[in-house]
């Protein structure tokens, strides 16, 4: 299938995959293929009952669903990616912007059918300076992670993984069956530790959305920038 063919399979099924699931779907969906990661970013997504509660401040209560509701269709978005674009799905990590109505899912391709990894790609300008800031944001909400990578996955898409930043008590939090709250909580944390306009400075361009998401089993987190277009 060609490329074009295979973004837009991708973002069709993925409108709509969440309109049957969440009872609207995003009104754009854009899908970045950079190897080893699928980018599929939502925007203009958040239903009407999550409009309410959006309005009423309780952002948690829909993470809360959302997350319950995405751990059934992890599965069935791993296995069309196999079918439809021939692509071994390994993980996915998603996250919101609900005051955006935006959202990210980052698909993480098996190695053997990777075609280069992190440390294959190209570096970027004021990159050592954005390493050290998310080290310093890091130590701040757990501790400073035992490596830090990032590429960009297009013009817009800057992605950092952090690999080793689980706490010994968050460690405990998730063998004790508190996995749940501890994302929760830890997305909240992050998100307000994470200044945009500190690494607007450091890039010098807008960033859009900033996401975060985790793999407990792992010990190892992404972070995305939506950067907004020049």
């Amino acid at each position: 299938m060609e490329k074009n063919s295979v973004h837009a399979e991708i973002a069709s099924y993925t409108g709509k995959l969440f309109r049957d699931n969440f009872g609207k779907g995003p009104s754009s969906v854009y899908v970045s293929i950079e190897h080893p990661f699928i980018t599929i970013y939502l925007s203009d997504f958040l239903a009407p009952m999550e409009r309410v509660l959006v309005g009423q401040k309780n952002f948690m209560k829909v993470e809360e669903t959302r997350d319950f509701l995405m751990q059934e269709l992890l599965p069935e978005i791993k296995a069309t990616l196999r079918v439809t674009a021939d692509i071994d799905v390994e993980n996915i990590y998603y996250d919101w912007s609900l005051r955006n109505k935006s959202g990210i899912l980052v698909a993480v391709i098996k190695e053997e059918n990777s075609e280069k990894q992190i440390g294959d790609l190209s570096d970027y300008p004021k990159k050592d300076e954005v390493h050290n800031e998310i080290i310093r944001v890091s130590k701040l909400a757990e501790k400073a992670p035992e490596k830090v990578e990032s590429i960009y996955l297009n013009s817009r898409t800057l992605l950092v993984d952090r690999k080793g930043i689980l706490v010994r008590i968050e460690k405990e939090l998730i063998n004790s069956g508190f996995s749940e709250q501890l994302r929760l909580s830890k997305r909240q944390l992050e998100k307000r530790l994470l200044d945009p306009t500190v690494f607007e400075t450091i890039l010098g361009t807008q960033i859009q959305d900033i996401f975060v998401d985790w793999d407990f089993s792992l010990d190892k987190s992404y972070i995305i920038f939506i950067l907004k277009p020049k």
